[in-house]
């Protein structure tokens, strides 16, 4: 494993950290989009079923079970434990239209038809855009509070530090996966401007807004 795969592992385990403890310390899910959040539960569940069929290193299996596990507690704090401070008013993103067309997708161009590559590469797609109902969200109420664009940020880091990781294995390993990069530089796309906005406003101390 190099470098740029491990610190974006970490990066992603930061942005689900961050957000939870904003979530249970604030006893609130104010601002956060719960339909993303299911998109990313639905990201973790398709993308590792291979936990029930192969075994590839303690570190592996250890991050994938975390990921699922957060992913499903966040779930669970926004539409159950703090059901009563969810803006869903806001977060009127239509997912439909995400998950139907990246289905579709994934049936069309994947590496081999069959039932787990399918669901692998459906997650692929979909977390490339799961993110938008966030945005989306965040552009509906005209700002986000800092603790949710860090939230952000690390999310975003981590696809960036995956991009490098592709590129890292294309030249020292040989090893080219199509779907992946082409899903993580559309995803990444999708932080460009986030990103900038961050820098320049959130790092200063000021309040992040995204054009509506």
């Amino acid at each position: 494993m190099n470098i740029f795969r491990l610190t974006g592992d970490l990066s992603h385990l930061a942005a689900i950290i961050i957000l939870l403890l904003k979530i249970w310390k604030t006893r609130s899910c104010a601002g956060i989009s719960g339909k993303s959040q299911v998109l990313f539960a639905l990201v973790f569940t398709t993308r590792y079923l291979d936990l029930l069929t192969s075994f590839i290193s303690l570190y592996n299996t250890t991050m994938k079970v975390i990921y699922i596990g957060c992913a499903y507690a966040t779930v669970y704090l926004i539409y159950m434990k703090f059901k009563a401070t969810y803006d869903g008013n806001h977060d009127t993103f239509r997912v439909e239209f995400l998950v139907v067309p990246v289905g579709g997708l994934a049936f069309l161009v994947n590496h081999d038809f069959s039932p787990l590559e399918i669901l692998w590469t459906f997650s692929i797609y979909l977390e490339s855009v799961a993110i938008l109902p966030q945005l989306f969200m965040i552009s509906k109420t005209g700002e986000a509070e800092t603790i949710t664009t860090h939230y952000l940020f690390f999310l975003g880091l981590y696809r960036a530090l995956y991009l490098i990781n592709w590129i890292w294995r294309f030249y020292f390993e040989g090893f080219f996966d199509m779907i992946a990069i082409v899903a993580g530089v559309v995803q990444t796309i999708l932080y460009c401007d986030f990103f900038y906005l961050y820098v320049t406003k959130v790092l200063k101390g000021k309040k992040l807004s995204l054009p509506a």
